[in-house]
C-alpha cells in the first residue's frame, strides 16, 4: 500500500498517523508548539481515547507544510485548505 504523499521513512516511518512527538521531531520544534498548532486548528488532527491523545495524519502534516510554504511566498490559496476531514480543523469546535 504505497502512497507517494506519505512522508519518507525518516519523516515518520511511513506510518499513516503520527503522535505529536513525531510531528515535533519532523518539524524540529517542541511538542508544546505542535499541541498549540493542533488546538488552534492550524494543524488538523483526530483525537483517540479520552485525554489529549492526538494523532496527526501524515497527509495533514504535509498539507500544513505546504500551506506554510504558500503563506511564506504570499500565495495562500483556498485550495490549500482541506475541509471535510475528521477532527478539529478550521471551523470546527
Amino acid at each position: 500500500m504505497a502512497d507517494s504523499s506519505l512522508p519518507e521513512p525518516g519523516a515518520g516511518g511511513g506510518r499513516r498517523f503520527l503522535t505529536l512527538a513525531d510531528v515535533a521531531e519532523i518539524l524540529a520544534t517542541s511538542v508544546a508548539q505542535v499541541r498549540a498548532l493542533v488546538q488552534s486548528g492550524e494543524l488538523r488532527y483526530i483525537q483517540i481515547g479520552g485525554r489529549q491523545q492526538y494523532r496527526v495524519e501524515a497527509v495533514e502534516l504535509e498539507n500544513y507544510i505546504q500551506r506554510m510554504y504558500a503563506r511564506a511566498e504570499g500565495t495562500d490559496s483556498p485550495s490549500a485548505a482541506s475541509p471535510g476531514r475528521p477532527g478539529r480543523g478550521r471551523g470546527a469546535g
